[in-house]
């Protein structure tokens, strides 16, 4: 049995060697990432039983990102390497202050032939939470969203819980769609991990107590509101509070924050944790990622997150 589940795609990411226009840079770092890689990378990184289902190119790219995630301790059983498709790719921008910009080129996704027939349903059914997002969905809309729905019921009907960030990227597709199709995931969904921005456009409000509100009436009993530097909003088991930020020594890149604190809320939800013991976890984590460059670079092990938090000594030498 597994702990978390995922399903997704993966990217290699092309990170520039100085920040500022991509027109003015002109050489760049290869890496790996995307939304459900990372999650995954930062689930198996805590030491949770972690798998995940994908496709990826037959190509040097795809070989490499399946032995990375390989190498992290994630199940990759699911992981198919197939021909005819080119791994998926983006490049970065990086401006001065850690801000960035994404440029995809992922319209030919190698997950195009990750079908409801293909989908490996014993994989879900082994498994304590499936993570979705809505950066598969955009993918292939229509394909995928009725993947999704796939995946979803046979999750709850195996007594899984189902986890949903909305994740959404209007370079992707357009806000009516993604809103549209978004929306029929919601009722199968029992923890949502949202920014106020996505939750704006998937219910129209944006206060944490209307986002709330709306959750409730699609039946979702958990819900984590990631506001950045203002910190987080959580609700759970009839409890909310908002938690203060994690302060970073220093901002340098703003990509996988969301994801990092996912894996940390997921990961106090398996514990059994309070409310706000998750969301401070969840929070110390999206803190460690901003300070290092990289999607996944600064996802921690669980002992770096109990130093941080002052449970564990650090001993230097």
């Amino acid at each position: 049995m597994k702990d978390v589940l995922t399903i997704g795609d993966a990217m290699i990411t092309f990170d520039p060697t100085r920040n500022g226009p991509l027109r003015n840079v002109h050489s760049f770092e290869r890496k790996a990432g995307g939304a459900e890689f990372n999650f995954a990378i930062g689930c198996a990184r805590l030491g949770l039983h972690t798998g995940w289902i994908s496709r990826l190119g037959n190509d040097e790219f795809g070989k490499y990102i399946r032995n990375f995630a390989r190498g992290e301790g994630i199940d990759v059983s699911a992981v198919k390497l197939v021909d005819g498709y080119p791994t998926s790719l983006n490049f970065k921008e990086i401006r001065e202050d850690g801000s960035g910009s994404t440029f995809y080129y992922r319209a030919d996704s190698p997950t195009k032939t990750l079908t409801e027939q293909t989908l490996d349903a014993e994989a879900i059914r082994q498994t304590k939470i499936l993570h979705i997002t809505g950066v598969f969905a955009a993918i292939d809309p229509d394909k995928n969203l009725r993947l999704l729905k796939r995946a979803v019921t046979i999750a709850k009907d195996n007594g899984a819980l189902v986890s949903f960030d909305p994740n959404i990227r209007l370079k992707l597709w357009e806000r009516e769609k993604a809103q549209q199709s978004l929306q029929q995931l919601l009722p199968y969904v029992d923890i949502i991990l949202t920014g106020v921005e996505e939750a704006e456009l998937l219910f129209g409000v944006s206060q944490a107590d209307q986002i709330v509100a709306a959750c409730e009436r699609y039946g979702i009993s958990t819900v984590a509101i990631k506001q950045g530097e203002k910190g987080a909003f959580g609700c759970m088991d009839g409890l909310s509070m908002t938690l203060p930020p994690r302060t970073p020594k220093k901002v340098v890149d703003t990509v996988g924050a969301g994801d990092g604190f996912d894996a940390g809320f997921i990961y106090g939800v398996l514990q059994g944790w309070s409310l706000e013991r998750t969301l401070h976890f969840a929070n110390t984590i999206g803190s460690m990622v901003v300070s290092v460059y990289g999607d996944n670079e600064g996802l921690p092990e669980l002992e770096e997150v109990q130093i941080q938090l002052g449970e564990r000594e650090y001993v230097e030498r």
